[in-house]
């Protein structure tokens, strides 16, 4: 780097006798202004902004999302399997849809658009099917009243109502 105005080494310069700048400071000014040109784009990519903050668990209403869900495609193939049940359990799928819909919405999570297939094949026979189904009810009102034991307030009067309808739908079942 080649400076061409005077750059004092005491006070004064030699040319006009006033006081000069020093090497060392015109330096760090030029490292200053490089450094400067250089960070500032780098401020625009979070590189400086970041919160370093862990992210939030997962909602705990989650898994009764998906379970109102499986519990509706479960019906909804039973249904298909066995057309003389299709008026007692087309209901109760809708009734497990609107269920996970409601959940969605207090979550805050979008429901997925296609429907989820069932985890198991229906049964054979309608009776075999229908006790199967009151079994996956059982199942599913257990964890639900767990749910709504754990649940704070507002959502508990949700999941009480969910858990009071697949008491109903086993009774529905027999």
């Amino acid at each position: 780097m080649v400076l061409t105005w005077p750059v004092g080494i005491g006070r004064t310069t030699q040319r006009d006798q006033t006081s000069g700048h020093s090497r060392r400071k015109l330096l760090s000014a030029g490292v200053l202004l490089v450094l400067g040109g250089t960070v500032t784009p780098l401020t625009g990519c979070d590189l400086f902004d970041r919160d370093d903050e862990p992210t939030p668990p997962p909602d705990p209403l989650r898994p009764m999302v998906d379970e109102s869900l499986a519990l509706a495609a479960a019906y909804r193939a039973s249904a298909t399997a066995h057309p003389e049940l299709a008026d007692r359990l087309n209901p109760i799928a809708e009734t497990h849809t609107a269920h996970a819909t409601e959940l969605a919405r207090v979550i805050g999570v979008t429901l997925p658009s296609a429907a989820a297939a069932p985890s198991t094949a229906p049964a054979a026979d309608p009776n075999g099917a229908r006790a199967a189904l009151r079994a996956l009810e059982k199942t599913a009102q257990q964890s639900a009243t767990a749910a709504c034991a754990a649940a704070p307030a507002e959502r508990a009067a949700l999941l009480g109502s969910i858990v009071a309808a697949r008491a109903t739908h086993q009774e529905a079942l027999k």
